[in-house]
């Protein structure tokens, strides 16, 4: 699925109010941190990632390493956040509203 820059700019919209559900910290992208970034896309599709500075890799490339290990879209990439989305079709949708908005 490729995203067009109007879905990327609606997304990044909607995750400007949102938190980081995932930090990476000193050890950078571990298995366990691909496994929490599964199951964080899974369960709210939009997420946010934070990097702690103390990280060896730059955040352009832990999004794009993280995109190609789940499966999703990077969204957006500021700083030491990363955004990223995954469409699961299998989540149940109260009226249309996103996952991660309830």
């Amino acid at each position: 699925m490729t995203m067009t820059s109007k879905d990327r700019a609606a997304l990044r919209g909607e995750a400007h109010h949102l938190t980081a559900a995932v930090h990476i910290g000193h050890q950078g992208l571990t298995s366990n941190v691909i496994e929490t970034v599964d199951d964080a896309l899974r369960t709210r599709e939009l997420v946010k990632i934070q990097l702690a500075k103390t990280t060896d890799e730059t955040p352009k490339a832990a999004a794009t390493r993280l995109a190609d290990a789940t499966s999703a879209e990077v969204v957006q990439v500021i700083g030491r956040t990363c955004t990223l989305y995954r469409w699961n079709p299998d989540l149940a949708r109260k009226n249309g509203v996103p996952p991660w908005r309830s």
